[in-house]
């Protein structure tokens, strides 16, 4: 039997689990715009981002959301489910943290390099932030995630790393 092609797929893992690239590699083979949810919390300018209302927020979610196709990407979890009820397929990357952690100083190294753009300052600070996020991430939001997942769990995948992912989407 042939797999039908999902038409709306929602990412979700924490920061550095391979979100983005994941996203813009499904966004090309399938022909789907993707969104990261950073951008649906911030308005982004040249002179500074600003952090919209949660309203405004959740406005811009649904008009995703209404939309015949997406590929929605991000950390978030409390204020999406919205998406998780609309999505054909939901993606949890729960990679590794160790890994997550060396994909966290790489991105830091190559944003203070000028090899990879970023919609922040990156310094030590950030990265530590980042660090402690992880950590929350681990011990606190993936339960939640999962539970928040449960009702979902005939559209939910779990990678536990990249070639788990190329192998699904190779073969499928």
């Amino acid at each position: 039997m042939e797999q039908i092609k999902p038409n709306k797929i929602h990412i979700i893992g924490s920061i550095g689990s391979g979100k983005t690239t994941l996203a813009k590699a499904l966004s090309k083979q399938l022909n789907i715009p993707y969104h990261e949810l950073d951008n649906v919390v911030w308005k982004r300018s040249d002179t500074g981002d600003v952090k919209r209302t949660e309203e405004e927020r959740d406005s811009q979610l649904q008009s995703i959301i209404n939309t015949q196709q997406w590929i929605i990407e991000g950390a978030h979890h409390k204020w999406v489910s919205s998406s998780f009820r609309h999505a054909d397929l939901i993606l949890f990357l729960d990679t590794n943290i160790s890994i997550r952690r060396i994909r966290i100083i790489k991105r830091y190294v190559k944003q203070k390099l000028g090899m990879e753009t970023s919609h922040y300052e990156p310094t030590l600070k950030i990265v530590r932030f980042l660090y402690k996020y992880n950590t929350t991430f681990e011990k606190k939001s993936k339960q939640e995630i999962f539970d928040m997942l449960a009702p979902h769990k005939e559209k939910l995948l779990i990678f536990k790393n990249s070639d788990e992912v190329d192998n699904y989407f190779d073969c499928n």
